[in-house]
């Protein structure tokens, strides 16, 4: 196993970064899915991503899968037949082109982002991108250019931003009841045998822990802190060359924000967010439906008991409202926010050495 592990800062802004305004999530809550409207997804891509994605529409709101589409036959028709889709697509071109689908949804390696999202809005339909967004901040440039250019919706598919939990713990942090934001931690590790030829050790696939498991404490930093001042990062490489595990601090001028990420172990993935009067400790996995306590420094605390289970249709129902309502992006994972993760993201990257093949 390689190492890099360089550790300059990379100054992004001023010394003093305000934090974002969260005073409108004062009341922390977030709509029933079941009250977006309805809407036809179309999958792109037939893995555990998408059969997640698929079951939470399906059981969670007024939507449905009209269509999947898989370079693999067997595969879409197995995808198919277990999440009750109708019709199914060899390829991509067909998906993107059948009149019956709405939304793309697409739920292929970051690799391929950009090509299949391109294919999707040259068709005219709005999109739904896993995270992360693209490659690079060019790749999701290029994505957001058409998007404009032909009008329609598109998001990147950070469920986290619009589950409960988060909403709750942003009035937390909106009513002042833990005081002004000083340090935000959070991880996300998980363990993965070493296989040259799986998505996460391949280059090509744009694998590594950062894009994949490490996008979710970034973007968390990002919704409650903003685009960091400075980044600074250490990480250490594998056999196949991407990031096996990455630990990343992001200044904020009195705040920062300590995340870590690995392929190498199943940590404990919880966060922390903590203020001048408390902290909010989220239990694991922060990133999915979960639960949280508030410990002020008065000494008195509080817990906000959330749910366990799948939570995409949050983000499936954000698609639908906003489809609805002729606009192209959310107020909650606006275009800007997602270029400045990626711009994040690939500050690190190029911090701990990681470039994929025609970058």
């Amino acid at each position: 196993m390689s190492t890099d592990a360089p550790a300059a800062a990379h100054p992004a802004g001023s010394a003093v970064h305000p934090l974002p305004d969260l005073s409108a999530d004062v009341t922390g809550t977030v709509p029933d899915p079941r009250t977006a409207p309805p809407i036809r997804w179309g999958i792109l891509g037939a893995g555990g991503i998408a059969s997640s994605f698929a079951e939470a529409v399906r059981v969670h709101t007024q939507g449905r899968v009209a269509s999947v589409g898989s370079r693999d036959r067997v595969r879409a028709e197995r995808f198919a037949t277990a999440h009750g889709v109708p019709t199914t697509h060899h390829g991509y071109d067909e998906l993107v082109e059948d009149p019956h689908v709405d939304v793309v949804y697409v739920a292929t390696p970051h690799s391929h982002h950009r090509e299949h999202a391109l294919l999707a809005i040259a068709a005219g339909k709005h999109v739904l991108v896993e995270k992360a967004f693209t490659r690079n901040e060019a790749e999701a440039v290029e994505v957001l250019d058409a998007a404009r250019e032909a009008g329609v919706f598109v998001m990147e598919a950070m469920w986290t931003r619009f589950l409960p939990h988060v909403a709750a713990l942003r009035g937390v942090i909106a009513r002042g009841e833990i005081g002004d934001v000083v340090n935000l931690s959070a991880d996300h590790g998980q363990w993965f045998a070493f296989d040259p030829a799986h998505r996460l050790y391949a280059p090509e696939l744009a694998g590594g822990a950062l894009l994949d498991l490490g996008v979710y404490p970034v973007s968390f930093a990002h919704d409650l802190l903003g685009a960091p001042a400075s980044v600074t990062a250490v990480g250490s490489l594998t056999e196949t060359g991407v990031d096996g595990q990455v630990s990343v601090v992001l200044g904020y001028g009195d705040a920062q924000a300590t995340l870590s990420t690995t392929l190498w172990s199943r940590t404990a993935t919880t966060a922390v967010v903590s203020g001048t009067a408390g902290r909010i400790e989220v239990e694991g996995a922060f990133y999915a439906p979960t639960s949280f306590r508030v410990v002020r420094h008065d000494g008195s605390s509080w817990y906000y008991d959330g749910f366990s289970g799948e939570g995409k249709q949050y983000q499936a129902a954000e698609v639908a409202r906003r489809v609805a309502a002729g606009e192209t992006q959310s107020p909650r994972m606006s275009w800007d926010s997602t270029l400045e993760v990626m711009r994040t993201l690939d500050e690190v990257r190029r911090q701990v050495g990681v470039v994929y093949p025609g970058e």
